[in-house]
C-alpha cells in the first residue's frame, strides 16, 4: 500500500546556513532528487515521515579542481557527471557509471550525494568512489569533518553521518594507472546492479564491488595479492573470501560469486 502525502511532513531549506540550522533543530531526512524516496513511497516501505528539501541548494552543485583534487559538489546530478570535463578527464569510469544509473529522467534527478547517503550495497556510482579513495566532506554548524568513504558504511544502508550533518562534497584524489567499470544486471541500465565492479590497475591495483555484501566491498586482499604477483587465478579465489554475497529476487549468491570472479578475471585481461 502506498504511504499517505499527508503523513509527510516537508520543510524546504533555502540555503546551506539554512539546512544545517533546520538539521540541528529538527530530526529529518535530507532529500534532493528523491528518487528513492519515491519508490519506497509508491511500495510503502518509507520509513521517515519528516523530511528536508535542499534541491534548490546551487551551491552544491559545482566541479572544481581544488590543489590537484576534483571536488564535486553533493547535489551533482548524473546528468552534470556525464557532461563534465573535468569528471571525464580525471574519472571517466565514474561517467560510464553514470549513463547506467536508470533513464534519462533519474540522471537529470538522481545526485551523488543522495547516492552515497542511501547506503545501497547496489548503488551503482559508489565503488568507482571507493576504487578511487574518495573523500566524503561532511559538514554541520560545529564544522566540517572528512571521511574516506571506506570508512563512511558501519552496516547496511548506515552511515557514520550524524543526524545534524549533510554531505556537501566529494573530494576525488588523483587517479592512477587504468580504469575499468563493469555493471551485471537484468538490463544494462535501467536496472537494479546484480553485480558491479569498479577497479584501477596500477603498480598498486583497487578493486571495489557492489551487490556483493551489505555494503560496498573494497576488496585489499585481492589488491595486495595481484600487487605482489600472484596469478589471476589465485586472486579470484582470495576473492571469494573478501565477498558474502546472498540469494535474492534478482540473483544467486552462487551466481553473483562466480560473475565476481570473472569480472576479476576480464578486469586484469582489458587492462593488461
Amino acid at each position: 500500500m502506498r504511504t499517505a502525502m499527508s503523513e509527510l511532513d516537508l520543510r524546504i531549506a533555502t540555503s546551506v546556513k539554512d539546512a544545517l540550522t533546520i538539521l540541528r533543530d529538527e530530526p529529518r531526512t535530507p532529500i534532493a532528487g528523491a528518487t528513492d524516496v519515491y519508490v519506497a513511497l509508491n511500495f510503502g516501505t518509507l520509513a521517515p515521515r519528516q523530511f528536508l528539501d535542499i534541491w534548490e541548494l546551487d551551491e552544491l552543485r559545482t566541479i572544481s579542481i581544488h590543489e590537484d583534487t576534483l571536488v564535486i559538489g553533493a547535489l551533482t546530478s548524473y546528468t552534470a557527471l556525464i557532461q563534465s570535463h573535468l569528471v571525464g578527464q580525471r574519472v571517466p569510469m565514474l561517467v560510464e557509471a553514470s549513463r547506467l544509473v536508470g533513464g534519462v529522467q533519474i540522471q537529470n534527478r538522481g545526485t551523488l550525494g543522495g547516492n552515497i547517503a542511501n547506503g545501497s550495497p547496489a548503488a551503482d556510482g559508489v565503488p568507482v568512489l571507493s576504487a578511487t579513495d574518495a573523500i566524503v566532506v561532511l559538514r554541520s554548524l560545529d564544522g566540517e569533518r572528512r571521511i574516506p568513504i571506506n570508512s563512511f558504511y558501519t552496516g547496511y544502508r548506515s552511515t557514520v553521518m550524524k543526524p545534524d550533518e549533510l554531505i556537501v562534497a566529494i573530494e576525488i584524489p588523483p587517479v592512477a594507472g587504468k580504469q575499468w567499470f563493469r555493471k551485471v544486471g537484468t538490463r544494462q541500465a535501467q536496472a537494479i546492479s546484480k553485480i558491479v565492479m569498479a577497479a584501477t590497475r596500477s603498480a598498486s591495483p583497487k578493486i571495489a564491488l557492489g551487490s556483493v555484501a551489505p555494503t560496498v566491498v573494497r576488496a585489499k586482499m585481492t589488491e595486495q595479492a595481484l600487487a605482489s604477483g600472484a596469478s589471476i587465478d589465485e586472486a579470484a579465489e582470495i576473492l571469494g573470501t573478501e565477498i558474502t554475497p546472498i540469494d535474492d529476487v534478482r540473483s544467486t549468491a552462487d551466481y553473483r560469486m562466480r560473475v565476481s570472479q570473472n569480472l576479476l578475471r576480464r578486469f586484469w585481461a582489458d587492462t593488461a
